[in-house]
């Protein structure tokens, strides 16, 4: 299975070095000098590692394949790949091994059947399908998804009132987010309601 460990970003100086947005834990055992890394789209690569460096926690690459700006340019964008069974760690999980299983709610409800997953700045996020065909992004964290149970091909949610398409008569918009008194608020979740 070939999983992204990093995707190129700008260009940086004169010499082909480039920027990465990581998806990788590793990257010290990933990204060394010599590997030579797979590339979606595929007919980019393979691009082979010629330095690599850090600054301030960011990591910058160089490929034997661009050797100035312009050719670093035109690889922002791609995603850089390798070959890796699955996690063995109790509580880390490949996008792949996610993608496919059954979601349930604690209470033993199908809710619908998980997607992907989406790596945004603050954490990850489970993308469910729900059993109504909404698409709906779940925080990957274990107080709203304590239960991952690859081999059982599921995962349980423990999502917060209205958090789901399928719950949004339950929404909970408190004063702080609104600004207003809890009882202007509460009338706007009931008109909502009434819309869906």
């Amino acid at each position: 299975m070939q999983l992204t460990v990093a995707r190129i970003g700008r260009a940086h100086g004169l010499r082909g070095e480039v920027a990465l947005d990581l998806r990788t834990d590793v990257p010290a055992e990933r990204l060394v000098v010599g590997a030579v890394l797979a590339t979606e789209p595929a007919g980019v690569g393979p691009l082979t590692i010629a330095a690599v460096r850090t600054l301030h926690d960011r990591w910058f690459l160089s490929f034997a394949e661009a050797t100035d700006r312009s050719a670093a340019e035109r690889l922002r964008g791609i995603e850089l790949l390798v070959e890796s069974g699955d996690s063995d760690e109790d509580d880390a999980w490949y996008p792949h091994e996610l993608a496919g299983l059954r979601a349930e709610h604690v209470d033993g409800r199908v809710l619908g059947t998980v997607a992907g997953l989406e790596h945004l700045p603050a954490h990850d996020m489970l993308v469910l399908v729900e059993s109504s065909g909404a698409r709906t992004l779940i925080p990957f964290v274990r107080a709203i998804v304590p239960v991952v149970d690859v081999a059982g091909g599921r995962v349980v949610l423990d999502p917060p009132g209205g958090l789901l398409a399928s719950d949004a008569a339950n929404l909970v918009i408190s004063d702080e987010t609104t600004g207003r008194p809890a009882d202007d608020a509460a009338d706007d979740a009931d008109d909502a309601a009434h819309e869906a």
